[in-house]
């Protein structure tokens, strides 16, 4: 299991933009097999930035989903409308692996 964790700096003037941006992922992201955690937006402390998290059951996986994603017509739309409203400054990914007990 591999949990993508990306942070995003956003423009605080757009967090309507950026919220939408968000909705259209969550069921974009589940549509791969993945499993969305949500977006989280600014409340208290900085107001420009905002997180999302999803899992896929593998590295490999969510691999696919990349590469499935970059030729999605709904996943284009996606990336076109964080491009035109310019809701996203910039963002950064990493990946983790649950530890349990």
């Amino acid at each position: 299991m591999i949990t993508c964790y990306i942070r995003y700096v956003v423009d605080p003037e757009k967090l309507v933009e950026f919220e939408h941006y968000g909705k259209l992922w969550i069921p974009l992201v589940e549509k791969f097999g993945g499993s969305h955690h949500g977006y989280f937006l600014p409340s208290e402390g900085a107001n420009n930035v905002a997180l999302a998290l999803f899992t896929f059951p593998s590295f490999a996986e969510y691999e696919v989903y990349r590469n499935k994603s970059f030729q999605d017509v709904a996943c284009k739309e996606a990336f076109e409308y964080a491009r035109t409203t310019k809701c996203i400054v910039s963002y950064e990914r990493s990946f983790f692996r649950p530890v349990f007990q």
